[in-house]
């Protein structure tokens, strides 16, 4: 095995399986700790240590048994999603040992991936998380979103419900670095308003304290605003209708409102202003975008490097934590990206 260290290599690695399916809000004992046995490393395979996993909001639609754009996750077996990590062991010829890759079998402490399926992690750029993160398909799904999703251009007004989290943080900065006239974020508590302040945004508001929709008009002004990012759904989604100007764009990124509900959520109320303000709403996923990423990476790279951006981790400890570190995120405990160390 080239590239192999000289250490014993792990033969079973630990994970965190999905034991049920929740109703409404996960809860710990949707989860089982497990170890499972890691299959023999084949030609053009490495065995990765992840170092750190991700948990993000669109898990919790894979956890239901239903039709959507991704899989369903199985009962009685690991979950995955995205995870960086360093080589241990090789039979690829371009991944050697030491090299730090991402890729998505998180939710365990050993991998064995296809070469293929794992990008290099630059840690002479970054620490490896921000691979989960700003420079990762977080950054690459708030920059698609912005511009080629809500077409933003210069001297446009954006709003970006959710702000405070890991895509929604980074798209007001973005906005900010690409000429927009003003940022408008929404978030859920007094600190992460302030955070929002902090990363540049014009204005910010706590989305508990009044209706979202007298707080965003009062932020707008008489401007309104042109761009609308939207991660929550929900009362967002009506507020941003009612302000959005004419031809405005929503680029559809989250319902994070809605993921835990139990009862089919209502359409906005106000929907039919799409029609006389001509406005464009449109879904997206990243995975429709990753031709994306070289530009994406160039641009995040320079941002970070200047500090025009700059980026906010959570962190939980222990892949054990990660059941809980999901279910925090979904109750808005995360102030940026939330990781798990393992």
């Amino acid at each position: 095995m080239s590239g192999t260290q000289d250490r014993a290599l792990p033969a079973a690695t630990r994970e965190i399986q999905l034991a049920s399916r929740p109703v409404g809000r996960p809860a710990p004992e949707n989860f089982r700790l497990a170890e499972s046995p890691l299959p023999e490393l084949r030609d053009g395979q490495v065995l990765v240590r992840n170092l750190f996993i991700s948990v993000d909001p669109y898990m919790r639609g894979r956890m239901n048994d239903v039709k959507s754009y991704s899989a369903p996750f199985a009962l009685d077996t690991a979950l995955d999603g995205g995870a960086v990590g360093e080589v241990i062991a090789s039979r690829a010829a371009d991944r050697k040992v030491g090299d730090a890759v991402v890729h998505h079998l998180g939710w365990r402490e050993y991998a064995v991936v296809d070469a293929s399926a794992t990008n290099p992690a630059r840690t002479d750029l970054a620490p490896a998380s921000a691979f989960l993160g700003a420079l990762g398909m977080t950054g690459l799904t708030a920059y698609a979103g912005l511009l080629k999703v809500a077409d933003f251009k210069a001297g446009d007004a954006v709003f970006i419900s959710g702000a405070a989290g890991a895509v929604g943080s980074l798209a007001g900065q973005i906005a900010k670095a690409m000429g927009a006239s003003r940022v408008i974020g929404s978030a859920g508590s007094p600190e992460k308003v302030a955070r929002l302040l902090e990363l540049g945004f014009d204005s910010a508001f706590n989305y508990r304290d009044a209706p979202v929709r007298d707080q965003l008009k009062a932020a707008a002004g008489e401007r309104g605003i042109d761009v609308y990012f939207d991660n929550v759904g929900g009362d967002h989604l009506e507020a941003a209708l009612s302000v959005l100007n004419v031809g405005g764009r929503v680029a559809m990124c989250g319902a994070i409102a809605q993921y835990n509900s139990t009862e089919p959520p209502a359409a906005p109320r106000n929907l039919a202003l799409a029609i006389g303000k001509q406005l464009t709403l449109r879904g997206f996923l990243v995975s429709s975008y990753r031709q994306y990423a070289g530009e994406f990476a160039e641009h995040m790279a320079g941002w970070l490097a200047d500090g025009t951006v700059s980026y906010d981790e959570t962190v939980a400890d222990g892949l054990e934590n990660a059941p809980q570190a999901f279910i925090d995120l979904l109750d808005g405990a995360n102030t940026g990206k939330m990781l798990v160390r393992i």
